[in-house]
């Protein structure tokens, strides 16, 4: 029989008490492997709030781990090394991502949104920007996405 678990861990800092253990328990694994499993998959995303699926085989009591991507948010918090967006987006600006930052969140989420190809990524990027208060390379969020659309930073954005 199969189970699967999801839970959100802080990347490289699970442990076997709440939420992973209580959830864990019931199921007869071995909650020190599943923890230093999912803290070896996560490491790079150390601090980061990271969407985990624990897939149990009850036959067996054998495991897979499965990462998500952290919110775009995060890694664009991440990226830029600071730990909160504006108190008031669109008025006050707290940070300025440039066009590789930007594009290097792209290219972690890309697998996880809908966009169809790097720009439309990119895009999605700057429209979280802009509800944290972040300019990108060095405008407004609004005018940095129309320029994007415009084609202004296309030799920044090769397609992969």
């Amino acid at each position: 029989m199969a189970e699967t678990i999801e839970l959100q861990v802080k990347g490289g800092q699970a442990s076997g008490g709440p939420p992973l253990g209580p959830k864990l328990g019931p199921t007869g694994i071995n909650i020190q492997d599943v923890v230093g499993a999912i803290n070896e998959k996560t490491a790079a995303m150390k601090g980061m709030s990271v969407p985990v699926k624990v897939h149990i085989n009850t036959d067996d009591k054998s495991f897979e781990i499965e990462i998500g991507t952290p919110p775009t948010a995060g890694l664009i918090l991440k990226e830029l090394g600071i730990q909160k967006g504006s108190g008031a987006p669109g008025t006050e600006f707290v940070a300025d991502i440039t066009i590789e930052q930007a594009l290097n969140v792209a290219d972690i989420k890309f697998s996880g949104i809908l966009a169809k190809s790097r720009k439309a990524a990119l895009k999605e990027v700057v429209g979280v920007c802009n509800a944290m208060g972040v300019k990108v390379n060095g405008e407004e969020p609004d005018k940095a996405s129309k320029l994007i659309g415009e084609g202004k930073w296309d030799k920044l954005i090769p397609a992969k």
